[in-house]
Order: structure tokens, then C-alpha cells, then sequence
């Protein structure tokens, strides 16, 4: 079955976004190991919100990739892209049935909430960014419950960046 990975940028004080939305802080000077973590990924989820930002700054970044937006108000989705709209649960377990290869969850924070309460998660691949945002939008919510990952490797590059992979126990 393939696996949900999370990746993502994060500040040292644990932010995903500036106060103001803005992700200009991320280190785009060399690869950091997505050329390797993109040839893992068939598929790419997304909430509403990331679609539309990413759609933003080019028309399809990952044309080879299978993308799925999870929402309640889009309608439709072009290319290599498809609305999902039901049970978080049930219809990850649909794509993760006709996905061969991993599966990137690229963002949006409200869903990355529920697939961290129902356990959806099963990597975690953090690029810790050496700076201090002071505000901004949490990676982590209020979660109710203790998650627990197992630590699976880490990689330090000479811009400070440290990638950080967890698993899920």
C-alpha cells in the first residue's frame, strides 16, 4: 500500500508560513533531495487552498503526478488532477488502492490536521530552515492526543537547512 509522506519547509520556531502567508523564506539554492523524494511520489494531495496558491505560480509543476485536491467548494480541477470530497478516511484508502508508488501530502494546514488526528501520516520529512519567523502559521495544531514517530534519518546541508525524516510507530 502506498504511504501518505509528509514534506514540508519549517522555520527553527516551527512555522509553515510567514504572519502573512509567505513562504519567501524557503532555501530554493539546490535541490535539498526532492528529485529523489519526487521518484518516490505517483500522487500529490492537496487542500483547496495549496492547489489554488501553487496554480498560482505555474499551470501544472508536477504534470507526471496525479493530483488530488481535497474540498468541499472547488468544482472542478484540469489535467492530471481530480476533487475529493468525501471521507477523509475512506477516500485515501481509494486513492492509496490505485496509487503504485508514495504519496506527497503537500499541504494545506487545516487538512493536514485531520489526516494528523486520524493517523493518515505515515512519514514525516521536515526541512528545518535556520530562522525565526516569530509569527506565522503553526505546523502543528492543538493536537488532543500524543502522536508518536520514530526517527528514520537526517541530512544536513551546508546552508543550514537540516532535513529531518520520521516514521510512524
Amino acid at each position: 500500500m502506498s504511504n501518505v509522506l509528509l514534506n514540508l519547509a519549517i522555520s527553527l520556531d516551527g512555522f509553515i508560513e510567514g504572519p502573512n502567508g509567505e513562504f519567501d523564506w524557503c532555501f530554493t539554492d539546490q535541490d535539498y533531495g526532492m528529485t529523489a523524494f519526487l521518484a518516490r511520489c505517483d500522487a500529490i494531495i492537496f487542500g483547496r487552498k495549496s492547489y489554488e496558491l501553487l496554480l498560482q505560480y505555474d499551470a501544472d509543476p508536477y504534470p507526471d503526478k496525479m493530483k488530488y485536491v481535497f474540498s468541499n467548494t472547488i468544482g472542478s480541477v484540469a489535467g492530471k488532477a481530480a476533487v475529493v470530497n468525501g471521507k477523509i478516511d475512506e477516500e485515501l484508502a481509494k486513492i492509496q488502492q490505485r496509487t503504485a508508488g508514495d504519496i506527497w501530502f503537500f499541504g494545506g494546514a487545516a487538512l493536514l490536521e485531520e489526516f494528523l488526528i486520524q493517523d493518515l501520516i505515515d512519514e514525516m520529512h521536515l526541512s528545518v530552515h535556520p530562522l525565526l519567523l516569530g509569527s506565522g502559521k503553526p505546523l502543528f495544531p492543538k493536537m488532543e492526543q500524543r502522536k508518536h514517530f520514530n526517527p528514520k534519518g537526517v541530512e544536513r546541508y551546508d546552508s543550514g537547512l537540516v532535513q529531518m525524516m520520521y516514521c510512524r510507530s
